[in-house]
């Protein structure tokens, strides 16, 4: 038997040696025969590949000095996967629970395990444990303790214990509420598929991390606990490649449904297997995704090349870290040396992985180039949108112009328009009245009455127009009350008897100054007949609106004219005004007298 660590400090210990008894029935040991030194950490599928696991006792000799008895003391054990029970000096001291016909142990994280005062004795002391027997093929392991002060062996304990259990439960949570953000943003977005695919990368990487934060199973589900493991193992690396290959512009689908093909290949066979397949299917299909993690360095690294920027050199430098650190997990699990053999002396033996933390680097890279990649989208749309702008705001500026533009020129028709009304109703009015007298007096046929009269009708056409086409004349009742009154006084002077009716509402206010004069000239035709052809004594004028129409009469009790055709062309002027108020003329004549009617639609007189 050997002792390891003996010291006249009251320093921490490491045994490196212990006494081994393999006995499946052994019960305390108190016989030397069948113990056997070893080296710790005793690892059985490299120590003993042959020998068929068994509950296996470890007994290890430390000193207790005296200058000690102030401080407690405790045992500390990096792990113990299947747990088992720890004596000391005989005297059982602690237990970390095993498995049952109704649960199956795996423990994760490290144990610190109080060692009673009343237990310890100065000198050599002997510390035994009993590490439990390993279900369903499980390869048994036991590390090196370190008993010591509970002050020195706490920051060890709490070191570990962060390491290996609080971060995959800070990983766990963080993957859960990132993929909710990342499939949010992909299920808005569907085209996206890039989030998709990372969603579902921290999704399995959130759930590949539980077997870090769950110890006990129910048996019954230790199967299906391995096939969501392993599933999503392979799943996270499957995601991370398409990630990769899309991201550096490789789209190859042959090539992701090869992934995806060998991805189903584990599940499938666990599935097939069952339990006793378990350790094949960890030993050489999660081996093969070491050549899939090759593979995306190699891919990462082109497009490195082709790209020429410093943000696709991130995910290359954290691809290439994990790849090693997912080697090194492979050879530690499988005890089979690497780098933590030379490189990290004291790794292997207290079972350091590595994978699960620096995935996690992989995953903050990728996060950073999506980021990036959505800020990089954002400030094109915003850029997209100020250039929209412009050209929005351009446009505006151009569409103002023309619509000033249009708006001078319609002005300009507008006058237009208002000239060549104005020199029509001269020439139609006040010029065919001069010319016409002008003519009869170089031919000496009027008298100087006629040409009074001649005159005073000049006068009545002028102040029609003007009445009429006054810019502030706007008020139609206005012009035809002044219109009415100028009628009145030659209409009596001729022995005629006039009456108006006047029922024009405040709507009629806007009636435009053309729809104004055409309307009074069409009364002062009608007037004028009456006066000089009708041989009337009562004449009456009705002008009134109802039912969105406005109308206008004109109806006296002579006998009609003498000369049809002066009548006729004044019917055909009074006809044609109508015409272009919209509107329509009917004239009735009789033995009892003449009734002139016009029906315009108001919507077609107002402005």
């Amino acid at each position: 038997m050997a002792c390891a660590g003996a010291t006249a400090t009251a320093t921490a210990v490491e045994p490196l040696q212990a006494d081994m008894l393999t006995a499946p029935d052994a019960t305390l040991p108190g016989r030397e025969r069948g113990w056997q030194t070893v080296t710790l950490p005793d690892i059985w599928r490299q120590a003993r590949p042959m020998v068929q696991p068994a509950d296996t006792w470890y007994r290890i000799e430390f000193n207790y000095p005296l200058m000690a008895d102030d401080q407690a003391w405790a045992l500390y054990l990096p792990y113990l996967y299947d747990g088992g029970r720890v004596w000391l000096n005989g005297v059982p001291v602690g237990r970390v629970q095993e498995s049952t016909g109704e649960f199956r142990m795996r423990w994760a994280g490290p144990h610190l395990l109080a060692l009673p005062p009343l237990a310890l004795r100065h000198g050599v002391n002997e510390l035994a444990v009993r590490a439990a027997l390993p279900r369903d093929g499980a390869a048994i392991g036991f590390p090196r303790p370190v008993i010591g002060a509970v002050s020195e062996l706490l920051p060890i304990y709490e070191r570990r214990e962060f390491w290996v259990s609080t971060m995959p439960r800070i990983t766990f949570a963080a993957c859960l509420l990132g993929s909710v953000f990342v499939l949010f943003i992909w299920w808005r977005r569907p085209s996206e598929l890039l989030y998709g695919w990372f969603g579902l990368a921290v999704v399995l990487w959130g759930i590949r991390n539980l077997t870090f934060v769950v110890d006990k199973i129910p048996r019954e589900w230790w199967l299906v606990w391995r096939f969501a493991f392993l599933g999503a193992t392979g799943g996270f690396i499957l995601a991370m490649a398409v990630l990769a290959l899309r991201l550096a512009g490789f789209r190859k689908p042959w090539l992701e449904r090869g992934l995806i093909l060998y991805w189903l290949v584990g599940p499938v066979w666990l599935a097939a297997g069952g339990v006793p397949a378990e350790r094949l299917v960890n030993r050489y299909w999660l081996a093969g995704f070491a050549l899939v993690g090759i593979g995306i360095i190699v891919i990462s690294v082109l497009a490195v090349w082709r790209q020429r920027s410093a943000g696709a050199a991130v995910l290359p430098v954290a691809m290439v870290v994990t790849v090693l650190a997912g080697l090194h997990d492979y050879l530690v699990n499988w005890s089979l040396g690497g780098t933590a053999e030379w490189l990290l002396p004291g790794w292997a033996g207290d079972r350091i992985f590595l994978l699960h933390h620096s995935a996690n680097l992989v995953l903050l890279a990728m996060a950073g180039l999506l980021t990036s990649r959505f800020i990089q989208a954002l400030e094109s749309l915003e850029a997209l949108n100020q250039t929209l702008e412009a050209r929005v705001g351009a446009r505006e500026r151009e569409l103002s112009a023309n619509y000033e533009r249009m708006a001078a020129l319609q002005r300009e028709h507008a006058a237009a328009q208002e000239r060549q009304m104005i020199m029509r109703e001269i020439h139609d009015g006040l010029g065919s009245l001069l010319f016409v007298s002008l003519s009869r007096v170089e031919r000496g046929q009027m008298q100087p009455g006629e040409v009074a009269d001649a005159l005073r009708a000049c006068i009545a056409d002028m102040r029609l127009a003007l009445d009429t086409l006054t810019p502030d004349a706007n008020d139609f009742r206005a012009t035809l009350g002044n219109f009415l009154f100028r009628w009145h006084g030659q209409l009596q002077a001729a022995g005629i008897q006039p009456s108006w009716t006047i029922d024009v509402p405040e709507g009629a206010v806007g009636v435009t100054a053309h729809a104004s004069l055409q309307l009074l000239r069409i009364a002062q035709e009608a007037l004028t007949n009456v006066l000089k052809h009708a041989r009337a004594s009562r004449v009456q004028v009705r002008v009134r609106q109802a039912d969105g129409i406005l109308q206008l009469e004109v109806e006296d009790d002579g006998g009609g004219p003498t000369s049809t055709s002066a009548a006729g062309r004044g019917i055909r002027n009074m006809t044609a005004r109508a015409q272009q108020l919209g509107g329509a003329l009917a004239v009735s004549a009789g033995p009892g007298g003449t009734r002139v009617a016009l029906r315009v639609p108001m919507n077609a007189v107002l402005a």
